[in-house]
């Protein structure tokens, strides 16, 4: 249930165990987590995911593989801003106050930055180093959601069952953005339509 702690090594294979109630020091921990990933989501908090799947799967074991996986699955699927995944992990790991104090952390400082330097933005866009930092910027989210999305599929590429769907999912997923120009959001629901049909 939302609010134990995962502090088992079990739950990477999908089991919940028995821990104690979530601290005070877990709920600052998950706050300043997630408040050092803001500045750091270039192109979105999706491109941090490879990080948070370290934080709250391999070294906290607050959430298995598979928690990880559908939490994020679940909230790109669900109408809404694409950072609500944030708060779906939050709740996954702590209840409403994980939720609140993962958004609170990821939203802050992403916040007040880009309010900042749209201002600066505004009034220098013809500045060349910010030209410059714009055009540099591209490969770096780029290699980022590239990341992001293989760690997603990891999970299904290791079954037997689900790994010649994905990696066909995958293959027209790719092929349908380079050639059409079908909105991502179609290509989200028709692979949570796949998944619910068990095909991929």
């Amino acid at each position: 249930m939302p609010g134990e702690r995962l502090a088992d090594p079990s739950a990477r294979q999908g089991r919940r165990p028995k821990g104690a109630s979530v601290t005070w020091s877990d709920y600052v921990s998950l706050f300043l987590h997630f408040l050092v990933l803001s500045p750091m989501s270039i192109g979105g908090a999706i491109t941090t995911v490879p990080e948070m799947h370290r934080y709250l799967v391999d070294q906290t074991h607050w959430l298995s593989e598979t928690e990880f996986t559908t939490s994020i699955a679940l909230a790109q699927a669900a109408p809404g801003p694409n950072i609500l995944f944030v708060a779906v992990l939050g709740w996954n790991v702590a209840g409403l106050a994980g939720a609140v104090m993962a958004m609170a952390g990821i939203m802050l400082p992403s916040t007040l930055l880009t309010l900042s330097a749209t201002r600066w933005a505004r009034a220098n866009r013809e500045h060349l180093a910010l030209r410059a930092f714009s055009a540099g910027l591209m490969p770096l989210t780029l290699g980022l959601i590239i990341a992001t999305g293989w760690l997603l599929a990891l999970p299904f590429l290791r079954e037997d069952s689900h790994r010649w769907g994905t990696v066909a999912l995958i293959a027209v997923t790719v092929l349908l953005t380079l050639k059409t120009r079908l909105g991502l959001v179609w290509m989200v629901l028709g692979g949570g339509v796949l998944g619910a049909l068990g095909l991929v």
